[in-house]
């Protein structure tokens, strides 16, 4: 369930002048354009940008880059991209910054046909492909990993094979005891097994093992490869607390981890945020708007409070 609060009918005409007015003159007035972008759905943004661009001959994401800063104007910037776009433009950020766990994340939590599109956006962003983008910005088994990961078309049945959930989580249980995190066995698992088989193998571990994989995996959970294992054992399994897991630790670390925090928010507010809420409440009995308005500030806190659906913003 989403979080966004947005009329059923907006003018796309109306908001493009009145997202015109908001950043002329001496200064920028933030509060109408959280106003108007924080309410519209993806359709009703996407319609404002058409507008912009026929009315004023400007592309208004660029106008907004010139007006705003800082963590508020890449959040609005990510808020204002196709959701495809928005996807390429993480995925390219997080291969130059060596975020092995934003790669993991886009490739194991979309669907077989959103990671598709997402590859064919990627391509028609850069010029070049995701594979090859990961390929050139990793190395050895990471690279294996997340190649195939980001090149898998997973398909989609709610039908499993239980002897081979059997077999394949004493392949897991064995690999995990010998701590072989990198074994060509686990990877072609994890990378080519539909997620509803993937969900049969790790229960089946836990209720032969006593214990979740990833808790298994939790003894060397500092090393980046098993980092990356347990990011799509989570994303596969329960991809809504995962993303409340990466909202709690961009929050409750010694240092509020805005990317992350802008990245859930924005991508999940027309979408699932509010099941992220209530499971952030029910984990830290706190209300996330509360946390969110406690850890950040200005515009930037205005605007994601709004997305949060925050009253009065």
């Amino acid at each position: 369930m989403a979080t966004l609060v947005a009329p059923e009918h907006a003018d796309p005409f109306a908001d493009a002048e009145a997202l015109r007015k908001a950043c002329q003159g001496w200064g920028t007035d933030e509060k109408s354009i959280i106003s108007i972008i924080g309410h519209r759905t993806v359709s009703q943004r996407m319609l404002i940008k058409e507008a912009y661009q026929q009315r004023f001959n400007e592309d208004i994401i660029r106008r907004f880059e010139k007006e705003l800063s800082g963590d508020f104007e890449r959040a609005v910037y990510r808020w204002m991209l196709d959701p495809l776009d928005r996807d390429a433009v993480l995925a390219n950020v997080a291969i130059r910054k060596g975020d092995y766990q934003v790669i993991v994340e886009l490739s194991c939590i979309t669907t077989p046909e959103e990671l598709l599109a997402l590859r064919r956006a990627y391509q028609a962003r850069y010029k070049h492909s995701l594979e090859e983008d990961v390929a050139s910005h990793t190395s050895g088994k990471m690279r294996k990993l997340l190649l195939l990961l980001v090149s898998a078309y997973r398909y989609v049945t709610e039908v499993t094979d239980h002897k081979l959930a059997e077999a394949e989580a004493e392949i897991l249980h064995n690999c995990v005891k010998e701590k072989a995190y990198t074994h060509d066995e686990i990877i072609r698992i994890l990378g080519t097994r539909s997620k509803a088989q993937l969900v049969a193998t790790f229960y089946r571990y836990r209720d032969v093992y006593g214990t979740s994989i990833n808790k298994s995996l939790s003894i060397d959970q500092d090393d980046e490869f098993v980092a990356a294992l347990q990011t799509a054992i989570r994303c596969i399994t329960s991809p809504k607390k995962y993303l409340e897991k990466v909202v709690r630790d961009a929050i409750h670390k010694s240092r509020t981890n805005e990317d992350a925090l802008t990245r859930v928010i924005v991508t999940r507010a027309d979408r699932d945020l509010a099941e992220i809420k209530e499971l952030y409440y029910k984990r830290s009995s706190v209300p996330l708007e509360k946390a969110v308005a406690k850890e950040t500030s200005g515009d930037y806190k205005a605007f994601l409070l709004t997305l949060l659906g925050e009253e009065n913003h």
